[in-house]
């Protein structure tokens, strides 16, 4: 029987081209046949993404049938697994959850993820992927549900408290973490071993050795990181440094997201320019100017044409005949992306090790909450996902994470009760807010902003 893959939002600019070749470049998933039904509203990206897995089937010799739909259910039904990868107008309300919140003086290194932001990012998102989630229940019950979408964790908790379906959220931030470590110790990626668990986008290495000769490579991290000049890559890793040394793990992925989580990042981040614009002329809401989405300051190419270009950022990476991922030699390559490794174990029974998985806690991480959604190292085969038995966090790391596992509760209760009083508590226990006035007013203003994508809130 045929393995079908629905890809809900397959117009992704980031995850559209290369999770389609990835899944082409499987031999496991095209044993017996293989349908990949892409589904966006955005058509003009759909067609894209589209054009691009037809080369690339073509390339390869592969007889996958590919078929593109605006139609969710019709993508969805019968599905054996279903790709999620949604986020509308990303950048203008991105900057609203950025700017809004530091306009009362709640400050925070980005708001994707963590933050008085990613609060409104969640609901935004939570509402069509649990319609989503609603639709697989009536419509392929038993299928996998493969989230990229942010904030991974308060999604996927969503999905998983309220439906019935197998939901795991997907996340490259620990392979930004291995790279680190790899760099750092002079390592190859390939003979390091490494197990970290905590939240999206705040995980801790419990585990880092040779994995030919068993040793143990944290005393080796830990003296190197001492000798480091500490503007050496500041803007990536002083903070990382920092919560290594007092707390003793090293942290991944790097500043600009662990630092979505703590009140105090800023003394370890250089000035943002994340959605810079300027606000004399007018807010990217208002007159529709999106801003340019920047995450780190250091990897930003000033040397650039005085006139942007505007049209080059409406398509896709690997839209025309050329490919996302390639060996030196021109042959197409994985993207590293562990979705189709996870398809592939459960269609073949093969077991897989899995670096990074969001799934329930169901006691993998002990001293975290059950139902918690945890980023944690699995297993998958046949039966799904397994996630490997983890000690302990330090103290200082879960009493962390257990404040923001309280606001993840919250955030889904809201939702799910329609609720601006859940809302309004999981704001004020959020460690940036420090006003009882500015947070009511900052969350009107929110509500109001977003009132088109936001659930109603009564």
């Amino acid at each position: 029987m045929s393995t079908k893959i629905a890809y809900i939002g397959a117009g992704s600019l980031q995850f559209g081209p290369i999770i389609v070749q990835d899944i082409l470049l499987s031999d496991v998933l095209h044993r017996n046949g293989l349908e990949i039904h892409l589904m966006d509203i955005e058509v003009k990206h759909l067609e894209a993404v589209a054009k691009h897995g037809t080369w690339v089937n073509k390339k390869l010799n592969r007889n996958a049938k590919i078929v593109t739909t605006t139609d969710r259910d019709a993508a969805i039904k019968n599905a054996d697994f279903v790709i999620c990868a949604l986020e509308k107008e990303r950048n203008i309300y991105w900057s609203q959850d950025f700017h809004i919140p530091r306009k009362y003086g709640f400050n925070q290194v980005y708001g994707e993820n963590g933050g008085v932001g990613s609060i409104f990012h969640a609901l935004r998102n939570i509402k069509p992927i649990m319609e989503l989630a609603k639709a697989m229940e009536r419509l392929c019950p038993n299928a996998y549900l493969l989230n990229f979408s942010n904030p991974e964790h308060k999604i996927c908790e969503a999905v998983t408290r309220l439906t019935s379906i197998k939901a795991v959220g997907l996340c490259h931030g620990v392979f930004m973490g291995r790279d680190q470590i790899s760099e750092l110790i002079d390592v190859p990626l390939d003979q390091l071993q490494t197990k970290a668990c905590g939240m999206n986008h705040f995980t801790f290495f419990q585990e880092i050795k040779h994995k030919e000769t068993g040793e143990d490579l944290y005393p080796k991290l830990k003296a190197i990181e001492r000798k480091g000049d500490w503007l050496a890559k500041w803007h990536e890793l002083a903070l990382g440094r920092i919560l290594f040394r007092r707390f003793g793990q090293w942290p991944s992925p790097a500043a600009n997201h662990y630092g979505e989580y703590i009140r105090w990042a800023e003394e370890f981040v250089i000035p943002q320019l994340q959605f810079f614009y300027d606000p004399y002329d007018g807010h990217p809401w208002e007159n529709k100017e999106i801003p340019e989405g920047v995450y780190t300051v250091d990897i930003v190419d000033y040397n650039r044409p005085w006139i942007k270009d505007k049209e080059k950022t409406l398509l896709p990476v690997g839209s025309t005949e050329e490919t996302v991922f390639t060996n030196e030699d021109g042959t197409l390559k994985a993207s590293g992306e562990i979705a189709t490794l996870i398809m592939e174990a459960v269609v073949s029974g093969e077991k897989r090790w899995l670096e990074a998985v969001n799934i329930p806690n169901h006691g993998a991480i002990p001293n975290l909450p059950d139902e918690f959604v945890v980023e944690v190292p699995a297993y998958c085969d046949g039966n799904g996902i397994q996630a490997v038995q983890m000690q302990p966090m330090p103290e200082a790391i879960a009493a962390t994470i257990r404040l923001h596992a309280s606001i993840h509760l919250l955030t889904v209760e809201a939702y799910a009760e329609a609720s601006k009083d859940k809302l309004i508590q999981a704001i004020l226990i959020e460690p940036t807010v420090n006003s009882y006035r500015g947070a009511i007013m900052m969350v009107d203003e929110m509500l109001a902003l977003q009132k088109e994508v936001l659930p109603k809130l009564i």
